[in-house]
This record gives structure tokens, C-alpha cells and sequence, in this order.
């Protein structure tokens, strides 16, 4: 027997990469990282099945997030990326114009590179 554990759908021979389990007293598929040991009441899926996965009507899916995964980027992340290549995007007159003690300089600003600022610790 092969020491890789397949997705329990019918036909598909992939590894498996995520466990589910039904929670039928509160109509719940839970939907984790891969369990230690196979059990009798679970099914073990493949990363194409595992994101395909759909419950019935009326039942919720959880998804519990696998620590070693790496994690998606979220909007604010996304946002933040955006608004930092805009200010690296600006022509350097006028970053340095605003950094330059300025209107808008930050008095905790020791140094600036680009668009990357070095701050004065709090507890100075």
C-alpha cells in the first residue's frame, strides 16, 4: 500500500491535502489541514477538490486555515501594496520636499530611502 494518503472522491488518484468532516447536528462541513491518521467518517481530499468544495443548501462550510500554508493576501494588504508603489512612483522633488521638514514631515522621520522611512523609537 502507498504511503501517500488519495482524495476519497471517486476516480481522482491525487494526493490528498485537506480532511473533511460533517457535523450533523449543526449542519456543518468542516474542511482542515490534512489529519494525522485516516479516519472511518472522514473523507480526505485533493487541493483541487478541497477549494471546489460546496455544501448542501442550508449547511455552512469552515474552513480551518493550515499554519504552514501561505496565506492569501487580503484587500488591506492589496491596498497598502498599491498606496506604497504609488508614493515610490512620485517624483523625488517632491518626496523630498515633503520630507524636508516640511508641512507634512513626521518629526519621529530620522531618514528616508525611496519610499521606505526610518522612525525615531517611541522611547526617545
Amino acid at each position: 500500500m502507498s504511503p501517500v494518503r488519495r482524495c476519497s472522491r471517486t476516480a481522482c488518484g491525487r494526493p490528498a491535502v485537506a480532511t473533511l468532516t460533517y457535523v450533523y447536528a449543526d449542519s456543518t462541513a468542516v474542511l482542515g489541514p490534512l489529519a494525522t491518521y485516516a479516519e472511518p467518517h472522514c473523507y480526505d481530499l485533493c487541493a483541487e477538490h478541497s477549494e471546489r468544495l460546496t455544501a448542501p443548501r442550508g449547511w455552512e462550510v469552515v474552513r480551518l486555515l493550515d499554519g504552514s500554508a501561505p496565506a492569501r493576501p487580503s484587500g488591506d494588504d492589496l491596498e497598502a501594496l498599491a498606496n506604497a508603489v504609488r508614493e515610490a512612483a512620485r517624483p523625488q522633488e517632491r518626496a523630498a520636499g515633503a520630507g524636508g521638514g516640511g508641512r507634512g514631515a513626521d518629526p519621529r522621520e530620522v531618514a528616508r530611502r525611496g519610499h521606505l522611512r526610518v522612525l525615531r523609537s517611541p522611547d526617545n
